[in-house]
């Protein structure tokens, strides 16, 4: 096997590996206390609420377009479930509600990687794949909610990170779909850096929270892949 092929696998055991040494990764004691907690026409902490339409534009334009293989349409249904599970748990936001915002951004993950290494690789099996990896997707998710350890999770929203690079640079495709992940990738790094500053971009701007800008960001980068993504994918 060439390092080319290797190396995705490599990458991905080696931080599977490294969670495993760490240990368990548990949710921040605070998680739920976002910056922004006003209300506006009845809705509690409404910017946090309603800045997840995006993600529901996105979903339904993507399930608009022209017919795609199995693994993306999960991926753009999971764009929709994402914003009524993100909403609900703004709406109260608690750890029992959060399975609903988590879950279908695992399922978002699992589908993506299997809807690229199936554009990528052409290997057999894609729907047993995904499944396989979808089963995991609820693993992880019901994994934390049983034990507080988010290793599984986390390593579910990095592998895209590390391996659809990988997979598009070894299988040479199109520049214009590699910049556009690219950028998307880019929107999510800064998603999650918005997520981690909320209280101090609140504070900063005063008319928009870090996590309110987290979800926008974040939908950008799943606007972007749909964006990127061949008219025929299969």
């Amino acid at each position: 096997m060439s390092l080319s092929r290797a190396l995705p696998t490599i990458l991905v055991a080696g931080a599977a590996l490294a969670m495993l040494a760490y240990g368990p990764i548990a949710q921040l004691q605070n998680y739920h206390a976002f910056a922004d907690r006003r209300s506006w026409l009845g809705i509690p902490n409404a910017a946090d609420v309603l800045s997840n339409i995006p993600f529901a534009l996105v979903g339904l334009w993507a399930l608009a377009r022209r017919p795609a293989a199995l693994a993306w349409r999960v991926f753009d249904g999971a764009l929709l479930l994402t914003a009524l599970g993100s909403s609900y748990y703004h709406l109260a936001p608690d750890d029992a509600r959060l399975v609903f915002d988590r879950l279908p951004i695992a399922l978002a993950c699992a589908a993506l990687l299997v809807a690229v290494y199936a554009r990528t690789d052409a290997p057999r099996h894609i729907t047993l794949r995904l499944a396989a990896l979808c089963a995991f997707a609820i693993a992880s998710v019901e994994w934390w909610r049983e034990t507080g350890d988010l290793r599984p999770y986390l390593l579910l929203q990095g592998a895209p990170l590390l391996l659809i690079p990988l997979w598009q640079w070894r299988a040479h495709v199109p520049p214009r779909e590699r910049v556009l992940f690219g950028l998307a990738v880019a929107a999510y790094v800064i998603a999650k850096a918005l997520e981690a500053g909320d209280h101090a971009v609140y504070a900063t701007l005063g008319f928009a929270s870090g996590h309110t800008l987290k979800h926008l960001f974040a939908a950008a980068g799943a606007w972007l892949i749909v964006v990127a993504r061949p008219r025929d994918a299969h």
